[in-house]
C-alpha cells in the first residue's frame, strides 16, 4: 500500500520518480484482498502487485529507503555502508523532516536526508517489538478496518513527506525505494 500511495503523491506533486517496495520475506506474494480493496477505494490499483525481498543492490541504488518498522530499517542499514543516512521508518522520516523543515529548492535530496539523519538519536532503531512512535503496524491478518486505518495513516504521512521533500517549483527527478 505504501508503494502505490507514495507513487500517487509524487505524481500528484509532479515529481518523476521510481518507487518500488521490498520486504524481509520471500518474494512473489500478491497483495491481500483487503489491501487491494483499500487502495481501490482510493482509485489506486494494487491488483498486480507482487512482493519482493529486499537486497543489498536495491538498497545501494536507492536514494531513500523508507521502512514501515525499525526492523526493516535495521536490515537495510546492515546491507551496506552509508545507508543509515538515507534509511528511516516512515514515522521517523516525517518527524525529522518536520523538525528540520522542508528541503530547499536547490538542496540535494541526500543533503536534506543527512540533516534529518543528524536528528536521530542513537537509540532510534533499537528495541524489539512494536513502538507506536516509530513503527507502523502491519495489517496483515487483520480485517478490512485494520487496512483502512493503515491506509489512512500511510496516506497522511506520505503526503507530508512529499510536500516537505519536493517543495513547489522543485519537481526534478529523484528515486525512492
Amino acid at each position: 500500500m505504501a508503494e502505490v500511495l507514495l507513487r500517487h503523491h509524487l505524481a500528484a506533486a509532479g515529481v518523476a520518480a521510481t518507487v518500488s517496495s521490498a520486504g524481509l520475506y520471500e518474494a512473489g506474494s500478491p497483495a491481500t484482498g483487503h489491501g487491494i480493496a483499500a487502495m481501490a477505494d482510493r482509485g489506486l490499483d494494487l491488483a498486480d502487485h507482487r512482493s519482493r525481498q529486499m537486497d543489498a543492490v536495491m538498497v545501494a541504488q536507492a536514494d531513500l529507503v523508507i521502512g514501515m518498522a525499525r526492523e526493516h530499517v535495521r536490515e537495510a542499514v546492515v546491507m551496506g555502508s552509508g545507508v543509515l543516512a538515507k534509511a528511516f521508518t516512515l514515522k521517523e522520516l516525517v518527524r525529522g523532516a518536520e523538525a528540520v523543515g522542508g528541503r530547499a529548492a536547490d538542496e540535494p535530496l541526500a543533503s536534506w536526508l543527512g540533516r534529518i539523519a543528524a536528528t536521530r538519536g542513537r537509540e532510534a532503531l533499537l528495541g524489539v517489538g512494536h513502538d507506536d512512535e516509530l513503527d507502523i503496524a502491519d495489517p496483515v491478518g487483520g480485517g478490512r478496518a485494520d487496512y483502512e486505518v493503515t491506509a489512512d495513516l500511510l496516506d497522511d504521512l506520505l503526503g507530508r513527506v512529499v510536500a516537505l521533500a519536493f517543495p513547489a517549483g522543485d519537481r526534478r527527478q529523484e528515486q525512492s525505494a
